[in-house]
């Protein structure tokens, strides 16, 4: 079994998600006592956030690549960003190590394809849903993005911030979310991508009628995959 490095604590809500998500899977196929061999670097998600605010995202960078070359000298196999949003910067730190990165955003594309979808709905932070690094990597994988309008989209980013990172639950902002999501239904999106891993604290597949995927778990059960693979 291949160690998993683990970026996390962008928020810790959403890294205690993967952990047990990937324990969870890890069991489910080898039995017994077995669990994952995993690191985790968790960040104090404040000083990430405030960098994300100012737009320091070259700060933010040096940051996540200090964490990534500390979980590869460490041991780790391969490396997983435990955030949507962070993989804004993962094309520079895959340049600089020597163990795989899965993304996010392919580990997606590829449950999508599988199911034959290609207009798809994608709601997450501003950052996700406005700059170009997720809209754009799915596009090249075949995709039309569809996302809410900016109103909602401000909405959707402040539940995010204000609530989920928080661990704050409120049955309003689910109520909007699943109309926003109607939306981009009724946009022509024949699934809606979770396109922030604390997004599946508020909704679930029995919220809506639309195809959802939950990047949190989609991504977990890669990581799984890769580390069990031979």
């Amino acid at each position: 079994m291949k160690t998993i490095g683990l970026i996390g604590g962008l928020s810790w809500e959403s890294t205690a998600t993967y952990y047990r998500l990937i324990n969870e899977m890890v069991n489910e196929q080898k039995g017994d006592l077995h669990s994952a061999k995993c690191l985790i670097h968790s960040f104090d998600f404040q000083d990430i956030a405030t960098l994300q605010q100012q737009g320091k995202w070259d700060e933010a960078s040096e940051k996540m690549l200090t964490a990534a070359i500390k979980l590869e000298r460490a041991g780790a196999d391969f490396l997983v960003i435990c955030s949507n949003t962070m993989h804004k910067v993962a094309d520079e730190i895959e340049e600089h190590l020597e163990i795989p990165l899965l993304h996010i955003a392919d580990a997606t594309a590829d449950l999508m394809k599988k199911k034959g979808l290609s207009n798809i709905g994608l709601i997450g932070t501003s950052f996700t849903m406005e700059h170009p690094f997720y809209i754009d990597r799915l596009e090249k994988q075949g995709f039309s993005v569809i996302i809410p309008e900016k109103e909602k989209r401000q909405k959707v980013h402040d539940v995010i911030f204000d609530e989920l990172c928080k661990g704050k639950i409120n049955e309003s902002s689910k109520r909007a979310y699943i109309d926003i999501i109607y939306e981009l239904q009724q946009a022509g999106a024949e699934g809606v991508i979770l396109g922030c891993t604390e997004i599946s604290l508020l909704i679930q597949q029995n919220d809506v009628d639309i195809p959802l995927f939950d990047t949190t778990k989609i991504h977990a059960k890669a990581a799984v995959s890769f580390a069990l693979k031979d």
